[in-house]
């Protein structure tokens, strides 16, 4: 722990600003509530990256509060296809260059469609994966909308 991830090279070279957290994790606990409780951060405020495929539109990322679950109807209906399932973790490091409980929306492998709960806005600064287990990047939603070309929209249940 302590290098700088991708990124996070990302993130400082477009020139936004943001704040790395680093916190220890159990191998049998990535949740994101855990991760808001060692941070010290309310779990709204805190975000998740998820990972899920349409049948016609393929894959998609979303970025939702930890305390919350992926509504699968409206994920479906914000990228324009039918149906929309969250990808097997074996097809996250293939798919994403990350593993599951690191995986951010800023760096991965492709540039894929990418959606951030509206609720996002409420905060000046929110918390999501710098790319690794045990480490969260805090910056402006607008700046992680702006790097992932990423759209509001209403995505949980």
């Amino acid at each position: 722990m302590g290098s700088k991830t991708n990124a996070v090279r990302l993130v400082e070279q477009a020139g936004i600003s943001c704040k790395e957290q680093f916190y220890e994790y159990q191998e049998d606990d990535l949740s994101g509530m855990h991760a808001a409780q060692v941070l010290g951060m309310p779990p709204e405020q805190v975000f998740k990256t998820l990972v899920a495929r349409g049948p016609k539109t393929g894959i998609h990322v979303y970025c939702i509060p930890v305390c919350c679950e992926l509504d699968l109807k409206k994920a479906a209906r914000v990228a324009g296809d039918k149906s929309m399932e969250l990808v097997a973790v074996k097809e996250l490091l293939p798919l994403t260059g990350y593993i599951r409980g690191g995986c951010s929306p800023v760096g991965m492998k492709k540039q894929y469609p990418t959606f951030l709960d509206e609720t996002c806005i409420l905060y000046e600064e929110i918390a999501v994966s710098a790319g690794e287990r045990g480490h969260q990047m805090l910056l402006n939603p607008e700046d992680l909308a702006k790097i992932t070309n990423a759209t509001y929209a209403d995505i949980t249940i």
